[in-house]
């Protein structure tokens, strides 16, 4: 048995002093003041305690390019950035694109990760056939939704078989939004920032167009259609019309949207390479504000770690992607709630509630006697200054090392046995 004394968790959007009993996997017990003679103490000292968060868009490399990120150090980094629970791209080599290698997937992500690591189906075989792989075979093995994301799915017939199977076993089908037509070898966002820099530029049409099309086919299928990293206000606007025509779609934004734009690219510097790419500060407004209105539900990290040397090479020839599982709260409940922008309660919400809600998932979102012991504990006052040394991910790769930031985690428990301490 553990006892966690003394800390604050989130009643009515107030921060209130609680003790938690845990007792093997569940919480046994949430008062002002717990005694136990045989549970180990664990003393947070007002720190802020809540469930573990939720990311329902990571890359954990595993298997095919372990150099990249594990399994295991993946969830150790998802577990020092407070979440539990994670949804890991089906980007792999195999792709799990069918029942058997799904079910392969699913086990590899057990016996690996030291959080919960839910898994991905694709869309199609290799992620690129036209032809939609068995997603109903897939839904059965365990895969929780279904994507292609690194890809666009290029044909409207391809998307519109998709969204049928998708929505026949009620799962998520999530978009990777990118019209290869669109692209014209574009490494960066489309604007006064990439012709100061001489770099070929991706236009928001390439997401946007693809959006509009998917939009239409989601509301003839009834389908949950999930936008990945949304990053345009063209975009945003979409969403929003479409949630008010009763169209079933749900949303998510990358920290790296909420937080920079092209602007902040001031030279050849790949470690600002991603996709979709850092849009204009019209843009960045535009999806923030998406966030704080509903439009967008939830945040999703896209952590996409690489090696020190891919990202080491220019923006033409560097891949594309950031890791962020590690410093997404720090960043957000820094420059959003310490702010004043949003209330923790709300990044809470987005990071917490909305994920589990939108795609079925079992984590609790709730402290109380009976639920899974999925915590993490933040201290909401420490200060740090992110440090690759400190990374437990593989990957190095993100803009924010030397950034000043709050909210450094204390503990991470999963199943009720901590996973991580610093």
């Amino acid at each position: 048995m553990q006892l966690i004394k003394n800390a604050k968790v989130l009643i009515a959007g107030k921060l209130v002093q609680r003790d938690v009993l845990i007792a093997g996997q569940k919480i046994a017990q949430v008062a002002e003041n717990i005694t136990s003679a045989e549970a180990e103490v664990f003393e947070a000292n007002g720190a802020f305690l809540t469930n573990g968060l939720v990311d329902v868009h990571v890359h954990f490399r595993e298997p095919g390019f372990e150099y990249k990120e594990t399994i295991a150090t993946g969830s150790a980094a998802a577990a020092r950035g407070g979440f539990t629970t994670v949804v890991a791209m089906p980007n792999l080599n195999p792709v799990p694109d069918n029942a058997t290698r799904v079910t392969s997937q699913v086990a590899l992500n057990e016996a690996n990760g030291v959080v919960h690591v839910a898994q991905y189906g694709a869309i199609s075989a290799g992620l690129t056939e036209q032809t939609i792989s068995d997603i109903a075979g897939m839904s059965a093995a365990g895969a929780v939704a279904f994507s292609n994301d690194g890809k666009g799915v290029q044909t409207a017939d391809t998307m519109l078989q998709a969204m049928q199977a998708a929505a026949r076993v009620n799962k998520p089908l999530v978009a990777h939004l990118e019209d290869d037509s669109l692209l014209h070898g574009g490494v960066m966002n489309a604007g006064d920032t990439a012709q100061s820099l001489g770099l070929p530029g991706i236009t928001g049409l390439a997401e946007s167009a693809q959006l509009a099309r998917d939009l239409v086919i989601a509301q003839a299928t009834g389908v949950h259609y999930h936008v990945a990293h949304i990053s345009t206000k063209t975009s945003v606007n979409l969403v929003r019309i479409a949630k008010s025509q009763g169209v079933r779609v749900t949303a998510e934004v990358s920290p790296h949207h909420l937080l920079l734009a092209d602007t902040d690219i001031k030279g050849d510097n790949a470690l600002f390479k991603m996709n979709p790419p850092l849009r204009s500060e019209e843009d960045r407004q535009a999806v923030l504000a998406g966030l704080l209105d509903g439009t967008i539900d939830m945040v999703a990290t896209d952590h996409a770690p690489h090696g020190t040397d891919e990202k080491a090479q220019s923006f033409m020839s560097a891949p594309f992607g950031i890791t962020g599982i590690e410093t997404s709260f720090q960043l957000l409940y820094t420059h959003l709630v310490k702010s004043g922008v949003m209330t923790l309660e709300t990044l809470i919400q987005r990071m917490l509630d909305a994920p589990v809600a939108a795609f079925g998932l079992q984590a609790p979102t709730q402290i109380a006697a009976g639920q899974t012991a999925d915590l993490v504990l933040f201290d909401l006052a420490a200060r740090d200054t992110i440090a690759e040394a400190d990374f437990k991910s593989l990957g190095k790769n993100t803009p924010f090392v030397g950034w000043s930031v709050y909210g450094r985690t204390v503990a991470t428990w999963v199943d009720g046995d901590i996973v991580y301490q610093p």
